[in-house]
């Protein structure tokens, strides 16, 4: 793997570093809870997070289709956090993949997003990945912080 990927891979697995750690030691009440309607839980968020770096990266980068239900993302209650560490650990391993495959002159090539229908460069897609995943981790570890604190009350 490029230098540039293998950069880019560290900060991702510090990315789903954070996810297994937001995710231990939690119970199916507290992955589904929300403390406001319209507030996503820390359960659909890690879904969320999955089925997006999946997409971006492999629907869009590397142009292979995950056939991605981005709708039952957001309907994941009851979705136990084994099985959200299962999913994340099959799409590292994926992302990965592809990863190693990539070169730093594909950067600037565009893909088009099945999605949207946009051309959007490599370079730009796995940015956004980072800048994706990190916004929500720092979502799922607030949601963590305000479900003990609730649990302390």
């Amino acid at each position: 793997m490029q230098r540039f990927f293998s950069d880019y891979w560290d900060i991702l697995q510090r990315h789903h570093a954070a996810i297994e750690r937001t995710l231990d030691g939690l119970s199916q009440e507290a992955l589904d809870w929300s403390p406001a309607p319209e507030v996503n839980t820390i359960g659909v968020l890690a879904a969320h997070i999955i089925g997006s770096e999946r997409y971006w990266i492999s629907d869009v980068v590397a142009q292979i289709s995950t056939d991605r239900d981005r709708d039952a993302e957001f309907q994941s209650a009851g979705v136990s956090a084994d099985a959200l560490r299962a999913r994340l650990t099959a799409a590292a391993r994926d992302i990965r993949a592809i990863l190693e495959h990539l070169s730093l002159e594909q950067l600037g090539e565009t893909r088009l997003s099945p999605r949207h229908g946009h051309e959007y460069t490599v370079g730009w897609a796995l940015a956004h990945v980072l800048e994706h995943t990190g916004l929500h981790v720092g979502h799922m570890e607030m949601m963590r912080h305000w479900w003990e604190q609730r649990q302390e009350d």
